[in-house]
């Protein structure tokens, strides 16, 4: 989502997160982009196709990760759903297709723990979703939320297991409430190459309305170093309830410098 198209940046942070190099005290920068597609019907009988394009900055060094991330998001499906949360009531179901600015997402680490003898990293973070998307436009729900989260990563020589658990709290919009929710994540990884990684990660999300159900997203990834520099992931993923997309896939490069 982890740069989990909304639903799959947990998916891809959390995956980012483990695999980061050893850094100097003075951090290094990089720059991502990439495309998610995903489809859903979120309980109703047409389904609504997402096209998420994020472009994400980032500082890190041994402590600390300081990410920003700028996106550009086209949907196509019904005007009662909004990407990410699912259906709301008070908006009308016709079929639309409208694009722009998505929400600009903001977050700073913290590493607690990163043991290279125990192979431990535990970080907090806090992250900020600014309702920059046009609420108007079926983008977003207008709104700022807030959330902060703890990640745990086991590294053992090919394989790594990781998990996160967070809480998150949803800027109130006019039309509709959303509920604040808690959210985690659990996933595994595992080097098939010295320069490539695959895993599996499975996120969850309490029902963020009252009608709705929890989000639960299953993610396949390949993660593959091309140089010291340049970095490419690629994943699908699917997902079951009416608060989840069916299905979806994507691929992030990435360049170190």
């Amino acid at each position: 989502m982890k740069y989990k198209q909304y639903s799959s940046a947990a998916a891809l942070l959390a995956l980012l997160a483990f695999s980061r190099p050893a850094l100097s005290a003075q951090g290094a920068y990089s720059l991502s982009s990439g495309l998610d597609y995903s489809s859903g019907k979120y309980g109703g009988p047409t389904a609504t196709e997402v096209t998420y394009i994020p472009v994400t900055g980032k500082y890190e060094t041994e402590s600390w990760i300081l990410k920003l991330t700028v996106p550009y998001i086209s949907i196509t499906g019904p005007g009662n759903v909004i990407p990410n949360i699912g259906q709301v009531v008070n908006t009308s179901n016709a079929v639309r297709t409208d694009a722009g600015l998505g929400d600009i997402l903001a977050s700073t680490s913290y590493s607690l723990v990163n043991s290279k003898r125990s192979g431990v990293v535990i970080d907090v973070t806090g992250k900020v979703k600014f309702g920059t998307a046009d609420k108007f436009r079926g983008l977003g729900s207008g709104a700022n939320d807030y959330a902060g989260e703890t990640s745990v990563y086991k590294i053992m020589d090919s394989l790594s297991v990781f998990g996160t658990l967070g809480y998150k709290v949803f800027g109130q919009s006019a039309g509709y409430t959303l509920n604040d929710v808690l959210y985690g994540s659990l996933g595994v990884s595992k080097k098939v190459g010295a320069q490539t990684s695959t895993g599996l990660i499975y996120d969850y999300r309490e029902a963020t309305t009252t009608w709705g159900d929890p989000q639960q997203i299953w993610t396949v990834f390949l993660n593959r170093k091309i140089d010291s520099k340049w970095k490419v992931q690629t994943y699908i993923f699917t997902g079951s309830g009416k608060s989840s997309p069916d299905y979806g896939a994507g691929a992030m490069l990435t360049d170190k410098f």
